[in-house]
Parts: C-alpha cells; structure tokens; sequence
C-alpha cells in the first residue's frame, strides 16, 4: 500500500523532519531539536503538530443526531451548539472500536477520529447512518495542533478572537482570509487548539504561528511523551475492541442520560462495570532507575502476573521513565509495589495516580 502524504509533507522535509510511516502516512516523528526539547517547549510555550493524517468527517441531516448516539454512549442531541464532546464507537460487548471528538455547529457534527482507525470508522459509519443522515469526508482539509501555554496569545497575535471560546468549545475562525475550524481541545494535557483549514493554506499559517517567536515544530514523538504524561489513552494501546471505557478510565464519558436508559452499543458490560467495579483499572507507573519499561511487558506480584504495560517510554517532565498499564483493581492503589519482567533483571514500578503532569486546560 502507498503511504500516504499530508499537506504539509514538503514542509516537514524543509525544516529537518524525520519522517517514518506511521498508520499508513508519512509523518514527522521529531526535528532537528529532538523529541525531549520538543516535549518541554509545548510544556513551556508552544508546539505546533500536524495531525493531517486524522479523518475530518461532517455528518448532517435530521437523523444525524439519533444515528450518532446509536453508535455511543453520547447524548449527541444534547450537546450545545458550539461545543465539543469526547466520544467513543462501541461494540456490543462494550469495547471501544476508536475513541473520537464530536462538535457541534447548528445542525452539523464534526467529527475528529484516529488515522489507523479512520477506514475502519467510515466504514462503520456507513453501515449504519439511516437515510436522513449525510457524511462528508473533509480529506482537502489539513489538521494542526497548537498546544501550550503560549497557544492562545500565538492565536490572538494572527488576528483570532478567543474571547468566550474557552475549553471543549468549536468555533469558524479567520486567518488573513483563510476560513479556520478550530476547537479548544488537544491531546497533550495542555491549553491549546486543533485548527482545521485549506490544504493549500496549511503552510503559511504555520509560517506565521512560527513567526511569532512562541512556537516550536513538534512530531509524533513528542506527541506520544506528552499525551503519557497527560494519562491519555491511545487507540491499540490503552484502548481497543476487548477494553471498556470504565476499564480505561473513560467512565466520564458515558452521559447520565445515557445510563439512565442503557441504551447503548454494550451498555449491559459497561454498566455493570460502572456498577460492580472494572476487572481491571488503567493506572500510572513509575519505573526505578532510568531504564524504561515498554509495551507489552507483564506486572508481576511476587509470581502473580497482575498486569501489563500499554505505553512505555522516557517522560521528560518528569525527567525519568514511565509508563501506562493496566493492572487488577486490588493492585491499583497509589504506591503499590510490582515488578515490570523486562529483560535481564525485572524491573521494579510504583503505582501511581494518573494524570502524571496536572492537565491545564482553559476553562475561563
């Protein structure tokens, strides 16, 4: 299969990328600075990525709202205009097929879905939206991620007007004649944006927000650091088809409306999750030393395997190795001791509450 460019690929090669294949697209994965100095200037002031390689989808029509839900655990209807929900695509047995963003404006949903799962998405979605449901594939779109605590003033400094437009919220914007969606969301636990515009635009808009002296270019490594830090979860990592949402954390996300009617894809599991307890918790992990525990690798009591790592790695705000997984419930309090079976001597990690790095999100 080809792989596939964003917009902004020429950009990426003329300012050092390294680019590697990443869920069928060629993709920056860090820039000449490398991918520590990267995690600290979206932590410090900005970072600007391009997530092109997400699928932007409109669904319209007078059944677009009751055909969502159909499909989540949301109250699609009930989400206001001009706001932004996290959402989920559910199977019958309550695992989460891909995790996504739904915005509405008027009688439009916007939809933001993961790149390895966008085909496998759209297909859902066609399989199921009724007659009165209408979907557009924005594919001319590029997608940027302005995060940090400097993504705002970056914003106000283009000329966009962020008065009222706090956290969760979806907006059209104008750059120097350039229509922009953006909402206030993210994925790294900072402030920022997702900015949705005209491929042929794509890069003189990252031209001028790198004009500002507040942004630095970020990459899919970076990327991942600050979402782990963040606690967020990643679809084939802390999240797929064989995990609940109230397994992974995401109970938060099932509307009380929702529950109330259990009438959900996989309500029986989820709810009884919600009611009884999961049957295993996602949880932070805090590695000894400085040799990183990776995917894939068991948590051990004693000769009990307890759990396992989904996302491992080096954390640079945190200046040490840590990791994400999932472990019994009985082995999830803050501060339990477990061993990561790591090659050569085991490794010992300590649970830890989640998020590792506080989230600071513009709420107004």
């Amino acid at each position: 299969m080809e792989t596939k460019q964003t917009p902004l690929h020429a950009f990426h090669i003329a300012h050092g990328a390294r680019m590697v294949p990443f869920a069928g697209w060629d993709m920056p994965v860090q820039y000449a600075t490398g991918i520590k100095a990267e995690h600290i200037a979206t932590r410090d002031a900005a970072g600007l990525f391009d997530v092109s390689h997400m699928a932007q989808i409109e669904i319209t029509g007078s059944g677009a709202a009751a055909d969502l839900a159909a499909l989540t655990p949301t109250d699609v209807a009930g989400i206001a205009n001009g706001r932004l929900r996290y959402s989920l695509f559910l199977n019958d047995d309550g695992g989460v097929l891909d995790d996504l963003m739904i915005g509405r404006l008027g009688d439009s949903f916007h939809l933001v879905v993961n790149a390895g799962r966008a085909a496998h998405d759209i297909a859902h979605l066609t399989a199921h939206l009724g007659p009165h449901s209408q979907m557009t594939l924005h594919s001319n779109n590029a997608l940027l991620a302005l995060q940090g605590p400097q993504a705002a003033p970056v914003l106000r400094a283009l000329g966009i007007d962020l008065v009222g437009f706090t956290f969760m919220h979806i907006g059209h914007f104008n750059f120097d004649g350039t229509p922009l969606l953006i909402t206030r969301s993210g994925y790294t636990g900072e402030d920022g944006f997702e900015i949705a515009l005209p491929a042929e635009t794509a890069a003189a808009f990252c031209d001028a927000c790198l004009a500002t002296g507040r942004v630095t270019l970020a990459g899919l490594g970076a990327r991942d650091t600050l979402r782990m830090e963040a606690g967020l979860p990643l679809w084939g990592h802390e999240l797929d088809e064989t995990i609940t949402p109230v397994e992974a954390g995401l109970s938060f996300a099932i509307s009380k409306t929702r529950r109330q009617a259990a009438d959900f894809p996989g309500a029986k599991y989820i709810l009884d999750d919600i009611e009884t307890g999961p049957k295993r918790c996602l949880v932070g992990l805090l590695a000894d030393g400085a040799r990183p525990v990776r995917d894939g690798t068991m948590l051990m009591d004693g000769d009990q395997e307890v759990g396992n790592i989904t996302s491992g790695g080096f954390a640079p705000s945190l200046d040490r190795p840590a990791a994400l997984g999932f472990v019994t419930p009985s082995h999830s309090a803050a501060g339990t001791r477990l061993m990561a079976t790591t090659r050569g001597a085991p490794t010992g990690v300590t649970v830890t509450a989640l998020p590792f790095i506080p989230h600071r999100y513009f709420r107004g």
